[in-house]
């Protein structure tokens, strides 16, 4: 058969998938449906980008890299921008359909939690939200045990001829790193000495803002729509969410700001 642009993207399936629940149904629950399911398909690009970037800098790729986290770092820039569209949703429109989410919560994306586990900020404790055995916690298990990000750039440093102590590179993977001193100073000489890495540094910087960035947008959407109510599926709502503000996935890039 000949593909067509409806056959080729599946179009008709993906406009089956937004299915509200409110009765009527109400006017504002498609917006909120098709703003998250956006939302999982742009975390679906990002774990398929950052995956591809872990390989890149595995096989010392050093503009690939460059080039694919300013991909990365656009499409956080989206993320960002569909907050506008989502704080257009008044509290009073929210609250006309949020009692059907039930137990659903934004807590229980696998694929976001994939990504922090990805960025570093790994906890075995998220597993329990997720029945063992099962798909998603099988991915979520191989993502704490694995290497993340900034592993696979210190690795990357290392082959450049880099002195990344041992101790860095062979750490627990299924542990937060720690800031490490010994990386700082490497980071430092990157930073005078390889204009080309340094420029990955940078693009790492990046990220991080925009995915800070796109936290605090989170928040005070939220915060706006719902207050200091109780989230859905019985999170904390935004006393939760305001913890995670702030908190850089690659600190030992924010620590050397001081030393220049």
């Amino acid at each position: 058969m000949t593909v067509t642009y409806s056959s080729y993207l599946k179009v008709d399936d993906l406009l089956q998938c937004q299915q509200p629940l409110s009765e009527g149904p109400e006017h504002d629950e498609l917006l909120f449906i098709v703003i998250h399911q956006s939302y999982e398909l742009w975390f679906k690009q990002l774990l398929h980008e950052l995956d591809f970037l872990v390989r890149l800098f595995n096989a010392g790729e050093r503009n690939r890299a460059l080039h694919t986290l300013k991909r990365i770092d656009a499409i956080y820039r989206t993320l960002i921008q569909q907050v506008d569209i989502l704080e257009t949703l008044t509290p009073l429109e929210f609250m006309s359909f949020r009692d059907r989410l039930s137990t659903a919560s934004g807590f229980q994306s696998y694929q976001f939690r994939e990504l922090e586990f990805l960025y570093g900020a790994k906890d075995a404790k998220k597993l329990e939200n997720y029945a063992p055995g099962s798909e998603h916690y099988l991915r979520l298990q191989k993502r704490l045990q694995a290497p993340t990000l900034w592993d696979a750039f210190l690795q990357f440093l290392a082959h450049e001829g880099h002195e990344i102590p041992p101790s860095v590179l062979q750490r627990d993977f299924s542990q937060t790193a720690e800031p490490s001193p010994a990386v700082q100073k490497v980071l430092i000489d990157v930073y005078r000495n390889d204009p080309l890495v340094s420029d990955i540094c940078e693009a790492l910087v990046d990220i991080d803002t925009s995915l800070q960035q796109w936290r605090y947008r989170h928040v005070k959407m939220v915060e706006r729509t719902i207050g200091s109510k109780m989230g859905t599926g019985g999170s904390s709502g935004v006393g939760y969410l305001q913890s995670t503000l702030f908190k850089p996935v690659f600190p030992d890039l924010w620590h050397i700001r001081s030393e220049f």
